[in-house]
Protein backbone atom coordinates (compact mmCIF):
# COMPACT_ATOMS: atom_id res chain seq x y z
CA UNK A 1 0.00 0.00 0.00
CA UNK A 2 1.31 3.44 -0.90
CA UNK A 3 2.25 6.05 1.69
CA UNK A 4 -0.51 8.34 0.41
CA UNK A 5 -3.21 5.71 0.99
CA UNK A 6 -1.86 4.83 4.42
CA UNK A 7 -1.76 8.44 5.59
CA UNK A 8 -5.18 9.14 4.06
CA UNK A 9 -6.67 6.09 5.80
CA UNK A 10 -5.16 6.91 9.18
CA UNK A 11 -6.18 10.58 9.08
CA UNK A 12 -9.68 9.71 7.85
CA UNK A 13 -10.09 7.06 10.57
CA UNK A 14 -9.07 9.55 13.23
CA UNK A 15 -11.42 12.15 11.78
CA UNK A 16 -14.30 9.66 11.50
CA UNK A 17 -13.94 8.64 15.14
CA UNK A 18 -13.77 12.29 16.19
CA UNK A 19 -16.85 13.25 14.15
CA UNK A 20 -18.77 10.21 15.41
CA UNK A 21 -18.02 11.04 19.04
CA UNK A 22 -18.93 14.70 18.51
CA UNK A 23 -22.26 13.80 16.86
CA UNK A 24 -23.09 11.28 19.58
CA UNK A 25 -22.34 13.80 22.32
CA UNK A 26 -24.34 16.51 20.51
CA UNK A 27 -27.31 14.18 20.01
CA UNK A 28 -27.21 13.04 23.63
CA UNK A 29 -27.00 16.59 24.94
CA UNK A 30 -29.80 17.83 22.69
CA UNK A 31 -32.07 14.90 23.59
CA UNK A 32 -31.42 15.36 27.32
CA UNK A 33 -32.02 19.11 27.28
CA UNK A 34 -35.06 18.76 25.00
CA UNK A 35 -36.59 16.23 27.37
CA UNK A 36 -36.02 18.57 30.31
CA UNK A 37 -37.53 21.45 28.36
CA UNK A 38 -40.63 19.47 27.37
CA UNK A 39 -41.11 18.31 30.96
CA UNK A 40 -40.79 21.86 32.29
CA UNK A 41 -43.18 23.58 29.88
CA UNK A 42 -45.72 20.78 29.81
CA UNK A 43 -46.12 20.00 33.52
CA UNK A 44 -49.90 20.07 33.18
CA UNK A 45 -49.77 17.36 30.55
CA UNK A 46 -49.65 13.88 32.10
CA UNK A 47 -47.79 12.36 29.14
CA UNK A 48 -45.09 14.98 29.41
CA UNK A 49 -44.78 14.53 33.14
CA UNK A 50 -44.20 10.85 32.57
CA UNK A 51 -41.39 11.71 30.13
CA UNK A 52 -43.43 10.70 27.08
CA UNK A 53 -43.18 12.58 23.76
CA UNK A 54 -46.02 13.49 21.52
CA UNK A 55 -46.10 13.26 17.75
CA UNK A 56 -44.65 16.75 17.27
CA UNK A 57 -41.84 16.21 19.73
CA UNK A 58 -40.89 12.92 18.10
CA UNK A 59 -40.94 14.55 14.66
CA UNK A 60 -38.68 17.34 15.92
CA UNK A 61 -36.17 14.89 17.43
CA UNK A 62 -36.22 12.85 14.23
CA UNK A 63 -35.42 15.94 12.14
CA UNK A 64 -32.57 16.82 14.53
CA UNK A 65 -31.15 13.31 14.20
CA UNK A 66 -31.35 13.50 10.41
CA UNK A 67 -29.67 16.91 10.42
CA UNK A 68 -26.84 15.63 12.59
CA UNK A 69 -26.45 12.61 10.34
CA UNK A 70 -26.19 14.82 7.26
CA UNK A 71 -23.74 17.14 9.01
CA UNK A 72 -21.67 14.13 10.03
CA UNK A 73 -21.70 12.71 6.52
CA UNK A 74 -20.69 16.07 5.08
CA UNK A 75 -17.87 16.41 7.58
CA UNK A 76 -16.63 12.92 6.72
CA UNK A 77 -16.63 13.67 2.99
CA UNK A 78 -14.78 16.94 3.54
CA UNK A 79 -12.46 15.13 5.96
CA UNK A 80 -11.72 12.43 3.40
CA UNK A 81 -10.77 15.05 0.80
CA UNK A 82 -8.69 16.98 3.34
CA UNK A 83 -6.98 13.76 4.44
CA UNK A 84 -6.02 12.98 0.87
CA UNK A 85 -4.67 16.50 0.27
CA UNK A 86 -2.69 16.31 3.52
CA UNK A 87 -1.37 12.87 2.65
CA UNK A 88 -0.32 14.05 -0.81
CA UNK A 89 1.46 17.01 0.74
CA UNK A 90 3.50 14.62 2.87
CA UNK A 91 3.99 11.76 0.43
CA UNK A 92 4.80 13.79 -2.70
CA UNK A 93 8.12 15.10 -1.34
CA UNK A 94 8.94 11.59 -0.15
CA UNK A 95 8.10 10.25 -3.60
CA UNK A 96 10.45 12.78 -5.18
CA UNK A 97 13.18 11.78 -2.76
CA UNK A 98 12.66 8.09 -3.55
CA UNK A 99 12.86 8.82 -7.28
CA UNK A 100 16.06 10.84 -6.85
CA UNK A 101 17.61 8.08 -4.72
CA UNK A 102 16.77 5.53 -7.41
CA UNK A 103 18.43 7.76 -10.02
CA UNK A 104 21.58 8.01 -7.91
CA UNK A 105 21.61 4.23 -7.47
CA UNK A 106 21.79 4.01 -11.27
CA UNK A 107 24.82 6.31 -11.30
CA UNK A 108 22.98 9.50 -12.29
CA UNK A 109 24.60 11.79 -9.74
CA UNK A 110 23.70 15.43 -9.14
CA UNK A 111 19.95 14.83 -8.69
CA UNK A 112 18.05 17.66 -6.97
CA UNK A 113 14.80 17.61 -5.01
CA UNK A 114 12.78 20.83 -4.80
CA UNK A 115 10.61 21.02 -1.67
CA UNK A 116 8.99 24.30 -0.64
CA UNK A 117 6.80 23.08 2.22
CA UNK A 118 9.34 23.95 4.91
CA UNK A 119 9.94 22.04 8.11
CA UNK A 120 11.69 18.70 8.45
CA UNK A 121 11.03 17.62 4.85
CA UNK A 122 12.69 20.76 3.52
CA UNK A 123 15.70 20.14 5.78
CA UNK A 124 15.84 16.55 4.55
CA UNK A 125 15.71 17.71 0.92
CA UNK A 126 18.45 20.27 1.54
CA UNK A 127 20.69 17.60 3.09
CA UNK A 128 19.96 15.26 0.18
CA UNK A 129 20.78 17.93 -2.40
CA UNK A 130 24.06 18.68 -0.63
CA UNK A 131 24.94 14.98 -0.58
CA UNK A 132 24.00 14.65 -4.25
CA UNK A 133 26.25 17.58 -5.18
CA UNK A 134 29.17 16.03 -3.30
CA UNK A 135 28.60 12.69 -5.02
CA UNK A 136 28.54 14.39 -8.43
CA UNK A 137 31.72 16.30 -7.63
CA UNK A 138 33.47 13.18 -6.36
CA UNK A 139 32.41 11.26 -9.46
CA UNK A 140 33.87 13.96 -11.71
CA UNK A 141 37.09 13.94 -9.69
CA UNK A 142 37.24 10.15 -9.85
CA UNK A 143 36.84 10.11 -13.63
CA UNK A 144 39.40 12.88 -14.06
CA UNK A 145 41.80 11.10 -11.72
CA UNK A 146 41.49 7.85 -13.67
CA UNK A 147 42.09 9.69 -16.94
CA UNK A 148 45.09 11.53 -15.48
CA UNK A 149 46.59 8.34 -14.05
CA UNK A 150 46.14 6.57 -17.38
CA UNK A 151 47.84 9.47 -19.16
CA UNK A 152 50.74 9.64 -16.69
CA UNK A 153 51.34 5.88 -16.80
CA UNK A 154 50.99 5.67 -20.57
CA UNK A 155 53.83 8.11 -21.31
CA UNK A 156 56.73 6.28 -19.61
CA UNK A 157 55.37 2.87 -20.57
CA UNK A 158 55.14 3.94 -24.22
CA UNK A 159 58.71 5.23 -24.14
CA UNK A 160 60.03 2.05 -22.54
CA UNK A 161 58.02 -0.19 -24.88
CA UNK A 162 59.05 1.72 -28.00
CA UNK A 163 62.74 1.66 -27.14
CA UNK A 164 62.70 -2.03 -26.23
CA UNK A 165 60.89 -2.92 -29.45
CA UNK A 166 63.45 -0.88 -31.39
CA UNK A 167 66.29 -2.74 -29.69
CA UNK A 168 64.67 -6.12 -30.35
CA UNK A 169 64.14 -5.25 -34.03
CA UNK A 170 67.69 -3.94 -34.33
CA UNK A 171 66.56 -0.40 -35.13
CA UNK A 172 68.00 1.07 -31.92
CA UNK A 173 71.44 0.13 -30.68
CA UNK A 174 71.29 -0.87 -27.00
CA UNK A 175 74.08 1.45 -25.84
CA UNK A 176 74.63 2.92 -22.39
CA UNK A 177 72.83 6.16 -23.16
CA UNK A 178 69.70 4.30 -24.26
CA UNK A 179 69.78 2.09 -21.17
CA UNK A 180 70.16 5.13 -18.92
CA UNK A 181 67.16 6.74 -20.63
CA UNK A 182 65.07 3.60 -20.09
CA UNK A 183 66.22 3.43 -16.48
CA UNK A 184 65.16 7.04 -15.89
CA UNK A 185 61.71 6.33 -17.32
CA UNK A 186 61.42 3.24 -15.11
CA UNK A 187 62.41 5.34 -12.08
CA UNK A 188 59.85 7.97 -13.04
CA UNK A 189 57.18 5.27 -13.37
CA UNK A 190 58.13 3.73 -10.03
CA UNK A 191 58.05 7.13 -8.31
CA UNK A 192 54.66 7.90 -9.82
CA UNK A 193 53.20 4.61 -8.57
CA UNK A 194 54.65 5.20 -5.08
CA UNK A 195 53.30 8.75 -5.02
CA UNK A 196 49.85 7.55 -6.06
CA UNK A 197 49.88 4.96 -3.29
CA UNK A 198 50.92 7.55 -0.69
CA UNK A 199 48.29 9.97 -1.92
CA UNK A 200 45.57 7.32 -1.82
CA UNK A 201 46.49 6.27 1.73
CA UNK A 202 46.68 9.87 2.94
CA UNK A 203 43.30 10.81 1.42
CA UNK A 204 41.71 7.73 2.99
CA UNK A 205 43.24 8.54 6.38
CA UNK A 206 45.16 5.24 6.42
CA UNK A 207 48.67 6.58 5.95
CA UNK A 208 50.85 5.15 8.75
CA UNK A 209 52.73 7.88 10.63
CA UNK A 210 55.55 7.11 13.06
CA UNK A 211 55.60 10.37 14.98
CA UNK A 212 58.50 11.47 17.13
CA UNK A 213 60.09 14.74 18.19
CA UNK A 214 61.98 16.21 15.23
CA UNK A 215 63.72 19.47 14.41
CA UNK A 216 62.33 21.12 11.30
CA UNK A 217 65.59 23.03 10.82
CA UNK A 218 67.61 19.80 10.82
CA UNK A 219 65.24 18.15 8.35
CA UNK A 220 65.49 21.20 6.10
CA UNK A 221 69.30 21.02 6.23
CA UNK A 222 69.33 17.33 5.32
CA UNK A 223 66.91 17.87 2.44
CA UNK A 224 69.02 20.72 1.06
CA UNK A 225 72.20 18.61 1.34
CA UNK A 226 70.50 15.84 -0.64
CA UNK A 227 69.25 18.15 -3.42
CA UNK A 228 72.24 20.48 -3.51
CA UNK A 229 74.00 18.60 -6.38
CA UNK A 230 70.93 19.09 -8.59
CA UNK A 231 70.80 22.76 -7.62
CA UNK A 232 74.49 23.25 -8.42
CA UNK A 233 74.01 21.77 -11.89
CA UNK A 234 71.33 24.38 -12.53
CA UNK A 235 73.34 27.19 -10.96
CA UNK A 236 70.79 27.67 -8.16
CA UNK A 237 71.82 28.53 -4.59
CA UNK A 238 70.08 26.54 -1.84
CA UNK A 239 70.09 27.94 1.70
CA UNK A 240 68.21 27.53 4.96
CA UNK A 241 67.91 29.45 8.22
CA UNK A 242 65.62 30.07 11.16
CA UNK A 243 64.78 28.77 14.61
CA UNK A 244 65.25 25.22 15.81
CA UNK A 245 61.53 24.50 16.12
CA UNK A 246 60.62 21.09 17.55
CA UNK A 247 57.46 19.33 16.37
CA UNK A 248 55.95 15.88 16.77
CA UNK A 249 55.89 14.39 13.29
CA UNK A 250 56.95 11.46 11.14
CA UNK A 251 60.56 12.29 10.16
CA UNK A 252 60.35 10.44 6.84
CA UNK A 253 57.05 12.01 5.79
CA UNK A 254 58.11 15.47 6.95
CA UNK A 255 61.33 15.14 4.94
CA UNK A 256 59.20 14.08 1.96
CA UNK A 257 57.12 17.26 2.36
CA UNK A 258 60.20 19.50 2.40
CA UNK A 259 61.86 17.66 -0.48
CA UNK A 260 58.72 17.86 -2.62
CA UNK A 261 58.55 21.62 -2.04
CA UNK A 262 62.27 22.01 -2.77
CA UNK A 263 62.02 19.92 -5.95
CA UNK A 264 59.08 22.01 -7.10
CA UNK A 265 60.99 25.23 -6.37
CA UNK A 266 64.09 24.02 -8.23
CA UNK A 267 62.02 23.56 -11.41
CA UNK A 268 61.14 27.25 -11.53
CA UNK A 269 63.84 29.14 -9.58
CA UNK A 270 66.19 31.43 -11.49
CA UNK A 271 69.06 31.82 -9.01
CA UNK A 272 68.08 30.81 -5.49
CA UNK A 273 65.76 28.81 -3.23
CA UNK A 274 65.56 29.53 0.50
CA UNK A 275 64.06 27.55 3.37
CA UNK A 276 63.10 29.47 6.51
CA UNK A 277 61.86 27.96 9.78
CA UNK A 278 59.94 30.28 12.11
CA UNK A 279 57.80 29.97 15.25
CA UNK A 280 54.60 31.76 16.21
CA UNK A 281 52.61 30.89 19.33
CA UNK A 282 51.91 27.13 19.15
CA UNK A 283 52.82 26.84 15.47
CA UNK A 284 56.09 26.16 13.66
CA UNK A 285 56.32 27.14 10.00
CA UNK A 286 58.55 26.00 7.15
CA UNK A 287 58.60 28.43 4.22
CA UNK A 288 60.16 27.41 0.89
CA UNK A 289 60.68 30.42 -1.40
CA UNK A 290 62.03 30.70 -4.94
CA UNK A 291 62.73 33.63 -7.26
CA UNK A 292 60.99 32.06 -10.24
CA UNK A 293 58.35 33.53 -12.55
CA UNK A 294 55.60 33.12 -9.97
CA UNK A 295 52.14 31.62 -10.32
CA UNK A 296 49.32 33.47 -12.10
CA UNK A 297 46.47 34.28 -9.67
CA UNK A 298 43.94 32.18 -11.60
CA UNK A 299 46.03 29.05 -10.98
CA UNK A 300 46.50 29.48 -7.21
CA UNK A 301 43.14 27.93 -6.16
CA UNK A 302 44.04 24.72 -8.01
CA UNK A 303 47.74 24.49 -7.23
CA UNK A 304 47.26 21.58 -4.77
CA UNK A 305 44.88 19.64 -7.05
CA UNK A 306 45.97 16.22 -8.26
CA UNK A 307 47.71 16.28 -11.67
CA UNK A 308 47.21 20.02 -11.98
CA UNK A 309 49.95 21.66 -14.03
CA UNK A 310 50.45 25.30 -14.95
CA UNK A 311 52.68 24.37 -17.89
CA UNK A 312 51.96 20.81 -19.05
CA UNK A 313 54.97 20.45 -21.36
CA UNK A 314 57.49 22.03 -19.01
CA UNK A 315 56.46 19.97 -15.99
CA UNK A 316 56.60 16.73 -17.95
CA UNK A 317 60.08 17.53 -19.28
CA UNK A 318 61.31 18.41 -15.79
CA UNK A 319 60.15 15.07 -14.43
CA UNK A 320 57.18 16.35 -12.47
CA UNK A 321 54.39 13.88 -11.87
CA UNK A 322 51.72 16.49 -11.22
CA UNK A 323 50.88 15.16 -7.76
CA UNK A 324 53.85 16.37 -5.71
CA UNK A 325 51.98 19.33 -4.23
CA UNK A 326 48.83 17.24 -3.74
CA UNK A 327 50.94 14.80 -1.70
CA UNK A 328 52.36 17.71 0.31
CA UNK A 329 48.85 18.89 1.19
CA UNK A 330 47.68 15.38 2.13
CA UNK A 331 50.76 14.65 4.26
CA UNK A 332 50.58 18.00 6.05
CA UNK A 333 46.88 17.55 6.83
CA UNK A 334 47.58 14.00 8.03
CA UNK A 335 49.88 15.62 10.62
CA UNK A 336 47.15 18.08 11.62
CA UNK A 337 48.91 20.99 9.92
CA UNK A 338 48.14 23.43 7.12
CA UNK A 339 49.78 24.43 3.85
CA UNK A 340 49.34 27.63 1.86
CA UNK A 341 50.98 29.47 -1.01
CA UNK A 342 51.79 33.09 -1.78
CA UNK A 343 53.00 34.12 -5.20
CA UNK A 344 53.77 37.35 -7.03
CA UNK A 345 54.06 36.97 -10.83
CA UNK A 346 57.55 37.91 -11.93
CA UNK A 347 59.00 37.82 -8.40
CA UNK A 348 58.61 34.28 -7.08
CA UNK A 349 56.55 31.88 -5.00
CA UNK A 350 56.56 30.88 -1.33
CA UNK A 351 54.96 27.72 0.06
CA UNK A 352 54.27 27.76 3.80
CA UNK A 353 53.75 24.61 5.88
CA UNK A 354 52.63 24.87 9.51
CA UNK A 355 52.92 22.20 12.22
CA UNK A 356 51.91 22.19 15.87
CA UNK A 357 55.16 22.74 17.73
CA UNK A 358 56.57 21.24 20.93
CA UNK A 359 58.89 22.83 23.41
CA UNK A 360 62.51 21.92 22.70
CA UNK A 361 63.90 19.32 25.08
Amino acid sequence: MSVTKRITGLVFLLLAVTVGVMIWLTDWQMTTHFQAYVTAVGAADHEHMMGMYGVHELAYLSSVHRGLAWVGAGMLIVGLAASYVLARGISEPLRRLCFAVAEIQEGKYGQKVEITTGGELASLAEAFNSMSDRLATNEKLRKRLLADIAHELRTPITIIQGNLEGMIDGIIEPNKAQLISLYEEAVHLSRLIKDLRDLSLANAGHLPLEKTKVSLLQLAGRSIALLNPIAEEKGILLSYSGSDAIVEADPGRTTQIIQNLLSNALRYARTRVTVTVTEEDEWAEVAVADDGPGIPPEHLPHIFDQFYRIDEARDRQSGGSGIGLAIVKSLVEAHGGTVSVHSVPGEGTTFMVRFKKLSAC
